[in-house]
């Protein structure tokens, strides 16, 4: 006799709602904050003036941050169980959607065109100006980890050492030999390159957890080197006089050589800054473009079939330890690049500057654009990094706000921003298949 109990599947345990339940979890998540905050925001503590240890509290401040967590945790839990009981609702009217998708077609050639003419716009707001600079910065480096972590699905968490080589590597060409920037700049990606492939040589066979911490120490190897070798990196004081870079060979200055006075108009410190921002934009394109191309063929497909199952991708004869190589070895070729731009637009750079924040920021812009989008990093660049400068004048409270829109955010889109991805390869039609290879015949 056939076992029926054994067969017939379990119900699925439905999910819990009521009041009862979100009061609960609210008050969790209360204690759980008032056990953590009390002795961040409760209790201070500093040395006085003939070294003895004083203290004060700050009950107050700590009862308002429960009570913040608190509500929000009844917010976001009322929030949750609205978005499940909508998931079957039609949201928005078929009208309203086409609207959204004829957006999203123009959103790429719109954020394109207002790129090149931010320059024009703000060219009397520097402030504005470097802004851009940065944000195009850390889209740049999005997009070279994305070719790590989001196509071939291996979690970097020390992105920020090909950072600091391309840095490193431009600032002792230029000042120790005087090379300049354009020469310095195909060198630092080599070079960044290059420190790819040795990482990922020692992390060809390990996997999730055991890969994000070996990479977060290859991070900090990075730093503590650039940091204890005095005699060539110059330790903590850094190298600065780097030089800055020059257009065709005429450099940007207000002497008689300058491009000013060859065009003969006044000279003004913001062409240098439209100097950078075209070059970090054409350096941006540039990745984005070779990500594009690089998608569509078969080491781009191998990143893919390996990011979803390594094993069926070994199964089905493709050379991992080739394609993991490529993978570091181009992303970190784009963050040598990047890191390169980094030092000529500081003209001083410092260990400092590359700290485990600047891994965590860049996996943080992938992660919450989407794995493996182009645009959603562009998105998360700007609301990530616009958001750092919109809560500038709440220092205290900047990186609590950052940390609650991202919690918000990943409830609300798990999987990022933009977690549609195109797949890398299409048929022009249908096609028929013989039944040779097929059981069905077609």
């Amino acid at each position: 006799m056939t076992d029926q109990t054994a067969s017939t599947p379990k119900p699925k345990r439905a999910p819990q709602t009521g009041a009862a339940f979100i009061l609960k979890k609210s008050l969790l998540s209360a204690f759980v904050a008032l056990v953590l905050f009390s002795l961040m925001i409760g209790i201070r503590t500093e040395a006085g003036p003939t070294g003895q240890l004083i203290f004060w509290t700050r009950f107050d401040d700590l009862a308002i941050m429960v009570i913040l967590v608190f509500a929000g945790s009844i917010l976001t839990e009322l929030f949750r169980q609205w978005l499940a009981g909508r998931h079957h609702a039609p949201i928005l009217p078929e009208s309203a959607k086409h609207s959204l998708s004829t957006l999203g077609r123009l959103i790429v050639p719109l954020l394109l065109v207002f790129a090149f003419l931010v320059p024009v716009i703000f060219y009397n707001q520097r402030y504005m100006l470097d802004l851009g600079i940065l944000v195009l910065t850390y889209v740049m480096l999005g997009w070279g980890l994305n070719i790590v972590v989001g196509l071939a699905g291996l979690l970097d968490l020390g992105y920020v050492a090909f950072y600091a080589v391309g840095a490193y590597s431009y600032a002792l060409l230029s000042t120790t030999f005087g090379l300049s920037f354009w020469t310095c700049l195909p060198l630092a990606g080599i070079l960044a390159a290059f420190w790819g492939m040795l990482l990922g040589f020692p992390v060809l066979r390990l996997r999730g957890d055991y890969l994000a911490i070996v990479t977060l120490a290859f991070g900090e190897i990075i730093r503590l080197v650039l940091l204890n070798w005095q005699n060539v990196t110059g330790g903590p004081n850094g190298i600065s006089g780097i030089p800055r870079p020059s257009l065709f060979g005429i450099p940007l200055t207000a002497g008689p050589n300058g491009l000013a006075a060859h065009l003969g108009i006044p000279f003004s410190p913001t062409h240098r800054l439209v100097l950078l921002f075209y070059i970090i934009l054409a350096l941006a394109l540039l990745t984005n473009w070779v990500t594009l191309r690089l998608r569509r063929l078969p080491i781009g497909r191998a990143w893919e079939a390996l990011r979803e199952d390594e094993i069926a991708c070994r199964s089905l004869g493709i050379n991992t330890t080739t394609t993991k190589l490529t993978a570091f070895a181009t992303g970190a070729m784009f963050g040598g690049f990047a890191g390169a731009f980094f030092a000529t637009r500081q003209g001083f750079i410092s260990p400092e500057s590359f700290s485990f924040q600047e891994s965590a920021l860049v996996l943080a812009i992938v992660v919450l654009g989407g794995m493996g989008s182009q645009l959603g990093v562009v998105l998360s660049s700007l609301a990530l990094i616009g958001g750092f400068e919109l809560f500038r004048g709440f220092e205290q409270f900047r990186m609590l706000a950052f940390g609650g829109a991202m919690v918000l955010l990943m409830i609300w889109r798990p999987r990022g921003l933009i977690s549609h991805r195109d797949p890398s390869l299409f048929l022009a039609a249908r096609t028929k298949v013989s039944s040779d290879f097929v059981k069905e015949g077609r």
